[in-house]
């Protein structure tokens, strides 16, 4: 049986370029922290996900190409081939998507960057509810996770395009530091991932808890 294709390390470096050019042309983007993403070898970015726009702003700012986890069905019409095309990976989120899994491990067993979303969806934000997807690829390759807070890019519609911040607002990335999600013994036994999900659900949490504070933006309260 062949393995699928490791997606295009160039690619990617593509897409980094692209977005450096659209999120610093439309936004003003704040990074901090980017000194700490490991220079070289496997990274996985774990992302807090509550606008379109945050994975193509890590994308931007990040200082190492990233290949995304994106739900298949974002990979419509010309962003199909636009998508594969800069090393992005599709997920079919209704099952275990085994050709998706196959090639997020080759980034990292390549020593690339793999950026997820790890609430699966996009959401408040805040980590609150981490599906086993980050833990799994973290414990089976051994790759540090770097903690990714995206801030303000939810906090109001803007005038021209609602769906969108406004257009030269300012939105914050904080990168964390690394850590490791395993417990050194390499167990990827059912226990064994659990126990990775609520280590790395702490020590998301508290990274964007650290960054609300460095950054001055408050949790909404509903």
């Amino acid at each position: 049986m062949t393995q699928p294709p490791v997606p295009s390390e160039r690619g990617a470096e593509v897409g980094r370029r692209i977005g450096v050019g659209l999120m610093y042309g439309l936004w003003k983007p704040r990074v901090l922290g980017a000194w700490k993403v490991p220079a070289t070898g496997p990274v996985i970015f774990a992302v807090n996900h509550s606008h379109n726009i945050d994975g193509p702003m890590v994308m931007g700012v990040a200082p190492r190409p990233t290949h995304f986890l994106i739900k298949k069905e974002a990979f419509v019409g010309p962003l199909d081939p636009f998508l594969t095309g800069i090393g992005q990976l599709k997920v079919d989120r209704s099952s275990a998507d085994r050709t998706a899994i196959t090639r997020a491990l080759g980034v990292l067993e390549s020593g690339g960057v793999l950026g997820i979303f790890p609430e699966g969806t996009r959401g408040e934000g805040d980590f609150a509810s981490l599906r086993a997807g980050l833990a799994y690829f973290a414990v089976r390759s051994g790759a540090p996770i770097v903690p990714i807070a995206v801030l303000g890019s939810s906090d109001k519609g803007g005038r021209l395009i609602k769906g969108l911040p406004p257009l030269r607002s300012r939105v914050d990335v904080v990168f964390g530091d690394p850590f490791d999600a395993g417990d050194g013994s390499g167990r990827r036994t059912r226990k064994a991932l659990d126990e990775a999900t609520e280590r790395i659900q702490k020590q998301l949490t508290r990274h964007l808890e650290n960054a609300r504070r460095l950054t001055g933006h408050q949790a909404t309260l509903e």
